[in-house]
This record gives structure tokens, sequence and C-alpha cells, in this order.
């Protein structure tokens, strides 16, 4: 029970925090204003009208700050009540109740505890002097509405607060994916032709020559998709996006590499029946694992890309005969390979071949994706 306490007692304000102060705010004083005013001539019953609109208009600026400080308000508010009867008297009085919504609202543990035993005291004193149990019953159950109310109004923006936190870090996984997926690739071919013209340069001009032409395409290719990516991230301009890749763009992988390691690709199967997404997911898999080989794997040779198709889904295959990278932990690339399967339902596993060199498989599944 002590923890229990304790844990409540530390508990921190609501988030998001509060705004300071909104055009609501000046609407309620001069609505209550008026109402305290008006009250206090037309009714006949009260025994010091004066004195009780007096007492409301005192403490009605508390309504400005009853975000910031929601405790100190109530303490303020309730003053009149506890100390000044008539006041209880007024209709208009009843804004309290928007103090005590503010405390449940925005209050910290520590705050609410002590708000509770306030408002348990003005009970108290209601029915000490000599208030009716009807009144007391009628109060208590109107107070535990409004308390009920900020608590679910609390509830659901915690809800709300943490799921936006969850989708930037999604938004924020996918960015990293797609940076990685666009940079890596060309950054690797880049870095490729430019080893092999290199080793070309002094027996072979030409070839060097035609190294550096398509290093340039690949830098322009890799800066004008970094440009869109930008733009998507910024509000104030409009992007001009490729569309997603498709199974079919993989057999722009296949060739022959500058290093000489030949890469085939094989699609076994209709790749029009499967999803959008699903495509693409099995496209950049497919292009990761081909950078990966080229550019990890030692004396590389081949690299065989298989994807077979049918109405259940996809089935990739990667496998590449070169050495084993020394890399003991998986990096960015298989990551991100293994999080774009598993967002589709899917799975992906990279690791060493039984026959030698490096394989990488993933199973996506159609189901549930409209093509």
């Amino acid at each position: 029970m002590t923890g229990v306490l304790r844990s409540a007692w530390g508990a921190p304000r609501a988030v998001p925090p509060p705004p300071r102060r909104v055009w609501r705010d000046g609407a309620l004083v001069a609505v209550v204003a008026l109402m305290a005013i008006a009250e206090s001539i037309l009714r006949t019953d009260l025994p010091h009208p004066l004195l009780s609109v007096v007492a409301v208009l005192a403490v009605l600026p508390t309504v400005l700050w009853r975000r910031v400080q929601p405790l100190w308000m109530l303490a303020i508010v309730l003053a009149p009540v506890d100390l000044v009867l008539p006041t209880s008297l007024l209709y208009a009085g009843m804004f309290v109740l928007v103090m005590v919504y503010a405390l449940f609202r925005w209050g910290s543990g520590r705050e609410l505890i002590v708000g509770s035993a306030l408002l348990a005291l003005t009970l108290g004193l209601t029915l000490m002097r000599g208030g009716g149990v009807d009144e007391v019953v009628g109060g208590t159950t109107l107070l535990l509405a409004t308390v009920l109310l900020g608590v679910l109004v609390r509830s659901r923006a915690i809800a709300q607060h943490r799921l936006l936190d969850q989708v930037r870090v999604h938004e924020r996984e996918q960015l990293a994916r797609d940076l990685h997926d666009v940079v890596a690739h060309h950054v690797s071919a880049i870095t490729i032709r430019a080893q092999a013209g290199l080793a070309v340069a002094e027996r072979d001009p030409r070839a060097a020559h035609e190294a550096l032409e398509i290093i340039e395409a690949e830098a322009a290719r890799t800066l004008h998709e970094l440009r869109s990516i930008v733009r998507v991230l910024r509000q104030d301009e409009a992007a001009e996006l490729a569309p997603s890749p498709s199974l079919g763009d993989m057999q722009k992988l296949a060739g022959r590499a500058p290093a000489g390691a030949v890469v085939t690709v094989t699609i076994d199967g209709d790749p029009g029946i499967l999803p959008p997404p699903v495509a693409a997911a099995v496209s950049r898999i497919a292009q990761e694992s081909v950078t990966n080989a080229l550019r990890h794997a030692h004396g590389v040779t081949r690299v065989d890309v298989g994807a077979d198709v049918d109405e259940r889904g996809v089935r990739l295959r990667v496998t590449n005969d070169g050495g084993i990278p020394s890399a003991s932990m998986p990096g960015f690339g298989i990551i991100g390979m293994m999080e774009r399967a598993a967002l589709l339902g899917g799975t992906c596993s990279a690791g060493p071949s039984p026959a030698g060199g490096w394989s990488v498989s993933a199973d996506l599944p159609s189901a549930g994706w409209a093509p």
C-alpha cells in the first residue's frame, strides 16, 4: 500500500503539457461574471447577495491559470466556499467544477492527492454547517462525475500522445530504411566502379574514363533521389516521386559487376499478382542483398537472385559464393530487410549457406493486401 501511494505521489503531470491560455478562458470569465451579477439581482432568496458576488468575482480570475497551477487555483476558489458560506448559494459558483476538472486533467500525482483531500474537507465542512445529507450526496456525485471526466480525458490524451510517439518512431525507421536502400546501393556501385577504374587506369585509360562516366551517372541518380526524399520531409515543397519498385525492377540487377562477379535474376510465376507493397519490399530486399554481396563478400564470382511467385505470396532467395564477412553483428541493411518483411507479415533471414557463401531468404505473404 505504501508503494502504491508513493508511486501515485510521484506521478508526473499530464502529457502533452497544457496550453497556458486560450480565448475560451476569457469567454468563461465573462460569462460567469455576468451570471453572478444577474443572479444577485434577480434572486430574492440570497441572504448576502453583494458579498456572494464579490466573493465569486474575486476568485474568478483563477480560471486563467487553472491549467498551469491547478492545485493552487482550486484552493483559492474553495476558500470562499469554506469561509464565506453565502457564496455557495450562487449558482454561478458552480464554475468550481471547472477547477476540479482542471486538477484531474492536468495535475501531478501529489496535486491530485492534496486536491482530493481539500474536496473531502469542503464536503465535510458543508455537512457540519448544517447541510443536508441530500446536499452532500448530490455534491459528492457531481464532484465524482467531474473527476471521472477529467481522468478519462487525461487517459485519452496520454494514449494519443503515445500513439503519436509510435508513429514518429515508425516514420524514422521507414526513413532510415529508405535512405539506406537508396544511398547504400548507389554508393556501393560508385565504390566498386572507382576501384575497378583505379585498377585499370595505367594499362587502359579508356576503361578508367568509362568508369568515371558511370560514377558520375550513379552520383547524379543518388543526388536526385536524396532530393526527392528531402522534398517529402519539407511540407512547403512538392516532391516528384518515382513509382515504387516492382518485382520486374529486379531484372536491372542482372549483369556483370565491375569486379567481375556475375549477377543472375530468375523470376518464376506472374509478378503481376503481387500487391504493390509486397513487390516493392521484395525488390528492395533483393537490391540490398546484391549490394551486400558485391560490397562485403570476399572473392565473390556469382550472385544468384531467385523469386518464386504464386497466389500465396513470394519466396525470395539470394545466394553468393563469396567468403563470409567478418562482421560479428548484422548491419543496418540486414536489419532493414528483416523489418521490411516483418511489417508485411513475412520473414527474412540471412546467414552462411550450407553449400558455402552467403544466403538471404525472404517469405512474404499476399494475404491481407489488396493488389
